[in-house]
């Protein structure tokens, strides 16, 4: 009885492995714009790209970035300045795009641009650092999107949004997480629509990898800023314990940090540049084997597993 089922998985594994290393032929003729070039996950993916003989299409947010950037590549990369949460500056790098690529169409748009701070406990924030948060990871992701996907459509292309497996597990407070479920519910949606059209949409769900995102000492400094912002009412009700325990965890975190970033853009690249590309790309150990069994967990169960080592606050000690 199971040796059958035993092939049959097998059979599947083969099929599956097969038509992922099928790769497009002829990638020089193809233009790709990355977001979040400055550091990180974009800027080697960018200088990868560049390997390949694409014609990557770089957006940063400082000129200093752009020009690092320049003096590691080829002639071919080309950088533009761009602020995602400005939708001025949004519209005006699709009209930059537009003139470079012209009728060819934008093959590839990777929404890696992101942050991670403020992330602390819901109730010490305020509206506008949830507001910061999801401008940035969400709505720039949908603005860029937007703007760009004519030109993407001209060339049946493809969308890769860099999403978490925080976008899978809510891990912490704040608005990272609803910033990267928004993303994933986005993408879902934008895969459907563009299905008609040849266009493929695929998601990246990094773990823990040590870039800006996961920095030790500017997730604690930002920490310290919103704790001493806080109202002294729910600063005792908490109490300096809990805030002391809570930065412990942030220590904690690094210990999962992966150094190895090309597990992740090696995703993107297979997401640009296969015949057949996945729908979605979990990245790292600690994607795979912890967070992502996690999520198909009860709620219940999660809770529990999450609250075990939790920080009591003042009120109920």
């Amino acid at each position: 009885m199971w040796l059958p089922l035993l092939v049959l998985l097998a059979l599947i594994f083969l099929y599956r492995w097969h038509r992922g290393r099928q790769t497009l032929q002829n990638l020089s003729d193809k233009y790709v714009l990355i977001t979040g070039c400055d550091s990180g996950f974009g800027n080697l993916l960018a200088k990868q790209l560049d390997r390949r003989g694409l014609h990557v299409l770089a957006a940063c947010l400082t000129e200093r970035g752009a020009e690092d950037l320049k003096k590691e590549t080829s002639s071919r990369l080309q950088t533009v300045i761009l602020d995602v949460t400005d939708s001025q500056s949004v519209s005006s790098a699709a009209e930059w795009v537009n003139r470079i690529v012209g009728v060819k169409g934008l093959w590839g748009l990777v929404n890696n641009a992101g942050i991670s701070i403020p992330s602390t406990p819901n109730e010490w924030l305020t509206k506008n650092d949830f507001l910061r948060m999801l401008n940035v990871n969400l709505l720039g992701v949908i603005d860029v999107t937007l703007n760009l996907l004519p030109l993407i459509r001209r060339a049946r292309g493809r969308v890769v949004n860099v999403a978490s497996i925080a976008g899978r597990v809510t891990l912490c407070g704040g608005g990272y997480c609803m910033s990267k479920y928004g993303v994933e519910s986005f993408s879902d949606s934008l895969r459907r629509e563009m299905a008609a059209f040849g266009v493929k949409v695929s998601i990246v769900e990094p773990g823990f990898f040590k870039t800006l995102v996961t920095d030790a000492e500017l997730l604690k400094e930002s920490t310290s800023k919103i704790w001493a912002r806080v109202p002294d009412e729910i600063r005792k009700s908490y109490g300096q314990q809990y805030y002391e325990k809570y930065c412990q965890t942030v220590d904690f975190t690094q210990l999962l940090c992966n150094t190895k970033l090309s597990l992740v853009t090696d995703c993107m690249e297979h997401a640009l540049t296969a015949v057949y590309p996945w729908t979605r790309y979990s990245a790292g150990w600690n994607a795979k084997l912890l967070f992502l069994p996690l999520s198909y967990l009860p709620t219940a169960l999660v809770d529990f597993l999450f609250g075990i080592d939790h920080p009591k606050p003042a009120q109920s000690a």
